[in-house]
């Protein structure tokens, strides 16, 4: 059995399962406190539920893209030097999830105004408060749809900015 590996691996799958954890949180506390004050899961309220899971899965795709580029950082930093440097993997480990954040943001911004286009005289925000099903499974799927086509280029994004070292040319 390889311990350095085995080490890794299990650093690699306790860093995933806090960030995710946390950024998750964050973004359920975040949208219940911009937008849904007065709903909560407990309630009777099926729309909520249906949009908050949407957002959650989507949330769940881009970082299934960041957190491989983040325990790459973590196995360069732990065998390309003699010394570990922690402070670049929290650097980059921010960057990462700082632009995984940014792109959430954006593509969540963007499927509410391309919602607003499509569907005018339909505010989503309120029909989801007034429990409207078919109004959150329609926003949930084209949030997921979105997610789904940008999620690799948000991963060609992280990866290009993983400090590789650099590779003489033998030719």
């Amino acid at each position: 059995m390889n311990k350095q590996l085995f080490t890794l691996a299990l650093f690699e799958i306790i860093i995933s399962i806090i960030v995710s954890v946390v950024i998750i949180y964050l973004s359920y506390s975040l949208l219940h406190k911009l937008f849904f004050k007065k709903m909560d899961l407990k309630g009777g309220n099926t729309a909520f539920t249906v949009f908050t899971s949407g957002v959650v899965l989507s949330i769940g795709l881009i970082l299934s893209e960041i957190l491989p580029s983040i325990t790459n950082i973590v196995r360069l930093s732990t065998t390309q030097a003699d010394v570990v440097d922690y402070g670049a993997i929290v650097q980059y480990s921010g960057l990462y999830l700082l632009i995984g954040f940014l792109a959430a943001f954006i593509i969540n911004a963007s499927v509410f105004f391309l919602f607003s286009i499509l569907t005018r005289g339909v505010n989503e925000f309120e029909a989801i408060k007034e429990n409207n099903v078919s109004v959150a499974i329609l926003v949930v799927a084209t949030l997921l749809s979105i997610t789904l086509i940008v999620k690799e280029s948000i991963a060609l994004l992280i990866s290009s900015l993983i400090p590789y070292p650099e590779v003489s040319n033998f030719l």
